[in-house]
């Protein structure tokens, strides 16, 4: 973040306090901008996609379409039959957008009951009005709804949900990110480029750095993958998801005693299979006989700037009854990821038991500078009861860390 950015979520926190107006024509002590414009906050619309994704990508938050939002706010399984939705806010000056938040009805499942849950996207300002942030985050928590959650948070934008009394996430691990290298050559000459090594060092470099990377892999002894004729893996699509799915589903629906997101087959369809998708999402299920007794999605992300390709486990489920199962999904996760050409596969948050798992493989580790995934619940007791590690099943199937094409 830099110094600019930094400064301004400083403001932004101090406005939070200070400002609830809706229209405001000043100068901001100690900013150095000044707004002539008169600037609103509303409710966005459907015709609102065209200038929102346009900001958006002036911003750097990705590509969108039409078609996703209508995918998000008309086709969503949490929306009910009748129920208008609600798309998110806009900030307006003198008719121009310059700022966005986007709200994703979601479905929580916590002690027996259904929550209503609504998760940050896409928060987007243009710089000189990102002093009125505030506006579209208070925007956002007045919604009549359970559970209030932002999980892909900045650091700024961390500020900001604290500055509204959410909270992070009491998973003390889920800002680490354990990750497998796939291609050593490829990483390394990838990592070399980051640090702007220069090109005629970077052949023998990286040859050098590649040779230590497979000489630790090899060091570090880890799992080849559990030998049973007991368990098969079946790697098929989201939209193949059927009756053994749901019979999974039937069965994990007593044990509510951690929250989370509700997973049926229309769900899993909507969250993973977006239109105009730059990725391949595969499900591995693990059977026992016919029945399914763990599932682990994996999802291949197209080459990115740093010229990686990355799997990400998007989501992992077993049955407690069969712990074992683990040791066969990550080795078909891992098999698949390398099927797909990616350079490296990364695991985000899971509960520590399901991350002690991933740490007899023996990955390399990295840390988000912060915390990426805040929460808030209406209800104070709630909230209460959910500042309680073992109350969560956290993964990036929450919110929208992967829900974009």
């Amino acid at each position: 973040m830099s110094v600019i950015e930094k400064k301004l979520a400083d403001l932004v926190l101090r406005r939070v306090r200070e400002v609830r107006s809706k229209e405001e024509e000043s100068r901001f002590p100690g900013s150095g901008l000044k707004i002539a414009k008169k600037v609103t906050v509303r409710v966005a619309r459907f015709s609102d996609c065209e200038r929102v994704c346009a900001l958006n990508s002036k911003l750097g938050l990705g590509p969108d379409s039409s078609e996703n939002w209508k995918r998000l706010w008309l086709d969503n399984p949490a929306i009910g039959d009748g129920e208008k939705p609600v798309i998110g806010w806009v900030l307006v000056a003198s008719d121009e957008i310059v700022g966005f938040l986007g709200s994703i009805p979601m479905l929580y499942e916590y002690e027996g009951q259904t929550l209503r849950a609504g998760a940050t996207c896409r928060l987007a300002v243009e710089p000189d009005y990102r002093a009125f942030t505030h506006l579209l985050v208070t925007s956002f928590f007045r919604q009549k709804l359970d559970l209030f959650l932002d999980t892909t948070a900045t650091v700024s934008a961390g500020k900001i949900m604290m500055a509204f009394k959410a909270v992070e996430l009491p998973q003390k691990d889920y800002g680490n990110v354990l990750f497998w290298i796939l291609d050593p050559g490829f990483f390394t000459k990838s990592v070399f480029k980051r640090l702007g090594i220069h090109s005629s060092l970077k052949g023998i470099g990286s040859a050098l750095a590649s040779v230590a990377v497979r000489a630790d892999i090899g060091l570090r002894r880890r799992p080849r993958g559990a030998r049973s004729e007991r368990y098969t893996i079946a790697d098929t699509s989201v939209n193949d998801l059927g009756d053994e799915f749901r019979q999974f589903w039937s069965e994990k629906s007593h044990d509510v005693s951690r929250l989370r997101a509700k997973r049926t087959t229309s769900i899993m369809r909507w969250h993973f299979d977006p239109p105009g998708s730059r990725r391949v999402t595969r499900v591995l299920g693990c059977y026992e006989g016919s029945r399914l007794v763990g599932y682990g999605v994996v999802r291949h992300d197209q080459q990115v700037s740093d010229g990686l390709r990355r799997s990400v486990v998007a989501d992992l489920m077993i049955d407690d009854s069969a712990p074992q199962v683990m040791d066969h999904l990550l080795a078909a996760i891992l098999k698949s990821a390398k099927d797909a050409g990616s350079h490296v596969l990364e695991v985000v948050g899971f509960p520590k038991e399901v991350r002690q798992k991933f740490l007899q493989w023996k990955p390399y580790s990295r840390n988000y500078p912060a915390c990426p995934y805040f929460y808030k619940a209406r209800d104070p007791v709630l909230h209460q009861k959910l500042a309680n590690e073992n109350a969560w099943y956290a993964c990036p199937f929450d919110g929208d860390a992967t829900l974009w094409p």
